[in-house]
């Protein structure tokens, strides 16, 4: 299959552009486009065969559930049913935008590869002209998890939509850098109080100033998740990645150790640290391009710094322990 790329900005055709997208789409075909979060891998999430070349181009396990996108709270709430006034008020308040609600799908609406089989279902407006354009145009709600391999980091960028699925999908909307840089939080309204399953850019605190209490999940192993990125490793990079505490004095003594080793090794930080081999940036909004560019690099191990008493980091250290796969530099 050849992959196609088309930019999507003033410059161009828009109209044909989306509509070679929606003519995709409609043929129950996969494509590639830009939301404020992440790049997504988008198929029409009522037919089972579109989505299950989602999981193939990926490479993703059936029981990891999709977040489906649409393009207005009207049009989530024709999918779902027994909404609660907490869920209206989300909506109201971070829609469209970076939070998906874990909501009661209405019976035969979703492929049963989008649910996992489960009766809920994951669901947002993204907050992005792209975005949003593609599914007015299209009139079908999207499954659309992050367009990379399974369980390496997220594209924020075209090319590295490019560089994991070239060859796999037809069609790649290029929408530029992606604004917030990490995925949607995931907030289940069928609990209460409800519960974060997922952190992201909208933050706990945010939440609860709209609608009171919210829990934050454990984690969930062994059973089918309601949300992505809880039961599998996420995010990884190639070469073992390991957190260390943000001290100068430890990061220096792990660096040389390393290297004494004969090993090459990249710190992602905050701070430059003129002795290591590589260094790369770390934030929020670019954790997932330093972890890539790692990748293109030679380090053998990464270390990357992290402060463990931080308040709301919680976003980035679920990455980073996803990524690491919780492991530890000692």
């Amino acid at each position: 299959m050849k992959t196609k790329m088309i930019f999507v900005d003033k410059n161009v055709d828009e109209e044909n552009s989306y509509a070679q997208a929606v003519e995709i789409l409609k043929s129950g075909e996969v494509v590639a486009f830009p939301t404020e979060t992440v790049y997504g891998l988008g198929a029409d999430a009522t037919n089972f065969k579109a989505v299950n070349k989602i999981f193939e181009a990926k490479g993703r396990p059936a029981d990891n559930p999709l977040i489906v996108h649409v393009d207005s709270k009207d049009a989530a709430l024709s999918y779902v049913q027994k909404v609660s006034s907490k869920a209206l008020q989300c909506m109201d308040a971070f829609w469209p935008g970076a939070l998906t609600l874990i909501l009661q799908a209405k019976p035969d609406t979703f492929a049963s590869n989008v649910t996992a089989n489960l009766q809920t279902v994951g669901i947002r407006v993204p907050n992005h002209p792209v975005a949003l354009t593609l599914l007015k145009k299209l009139q079908l709600p999207l499954a659309a998890p992050s367009a990379n391999t399974s369980g390496k980091p997220s594209p924020t960028l075209a090319e590295h939509v490019d560089h994991d699925l070239n060859g796999k999908i037809p069609l790649i909307l290029d929408g530029g850098a992606t604004e917030i840089g990490i995925e949607s939080t995931v907030l289940d309204m069928t609990s209460e109080p409800p519960v974060i399953l997922r952190p992201g850019n909208v933050s706990k605190e945010q939440i609860e100033h709209v609608i009171g209490t919210v829990r934050t999940s454990s984690g969930n192993k062994g059973n089918i998740p309601k949300s992505p990125g809880m039961k599998y490793m996420h995010y990884a990079p190639t070469a073992p990645l390991y957190l260390i505490e943000n001290e100068k004095a430890l990061i220096e003594k792990a660096i040389q150790y390393v290297q004494q080793k004969g090993k090459r090794v990249a710190v992602i930080s905050e701070t430059q640290y003129p002795f290591a081999d590589f260094n790369f940036p770390l934030s929020m909004e670019n954790l997932y391009a330093s972890l890539r560019k790692c990748d293109l690099s030679d380090a053998d191990l990464i270390l990357a710094s992290v402060e463990c008493d931080e308040k709301g980091n919680d976003a980035l250290m679920n990455r980073l322990e996803k990524a690491a796969d919780h492991k530890w530099f000692s």
